[in-house]
């Protein structure tokens, strides 16, 4: 009789459908995170995101409960719960897009931030490489703006001029960064 056990035993291991207990609570603990992210974005963001009706329903009662603490930690495990019972790879993929969107402008922002910088540390040799990636950008303007943005930092005045040439250099290099 022992040995049957040991038997059963053996086979249930050697299932492929076999998942532990905690795989399962990995897995729950994934879908009630990813249901938070949804819960915290934005209404223009969360409109990218394919949701059944009771998921944006249960999605939209959470923005209500702010303020009531233990009221939405209970539903965001609740939220939770109804993400198990779907397939969520469209979810997840809307989610992944939204995110490499936003840490895709912040390496576009901290691109701009290292020309500007050079601009100021290194001036007419940078703005000869500026000009070489987009023709359309004034050499003029870009001389002006660096000057006025060094004269600031030496005065200890508002970085106005400072925040000007970053514009400028975002609207001229669209398409370059």
């Amino acid at each position: 009789m022992n040995q049957d056990f040991d038997q059963h035993q053996d086979d249930s291991w050697d299932d492929e459908d076999y998942v532990s207990k905690n795989q399962l609570k990995r897995e729950s603990t994934a879908q009630q995170k990813l249901g938070e992210e949804l819960v915290a974005l934005r209404p223009s963001e969360l409109a990218k995101v394919p949701l059944d009706e009771e998921l944006a329903d249960a999605i939209d009662l959470a923005h209500r409960l702010e303020g009531k603490r233990e009221a939405k930690r209970r539903h965001l495990q609740f939220i939770g719960r109804l993400m198990r019972n779907r397939d969520i790879s469209a979810i997840e993929a809307a989610m992944d897009e939204i995110r490499n969107r936003h840490s895709g402008a912040n390496l576009r922002h901290h691109k701009l931030e290292q020309w500007r910088d050079r601009l100021l540390a290194e001036g007419d040799e940078v703005i000869n490489e500026l000009l070489a990636l987009n023709h359309e950008l004034d050499r003029q303007k870009l001389r002006q703006l660096v000057r006025q943005a060094k004269k600031e930092q030496e005065q200890g005045k508002a970085p106005s001029a400072f925040r000007e040439l970053f514009k400028y250099l975002r609207d001229g290099l669209e398409d370059q960064i």
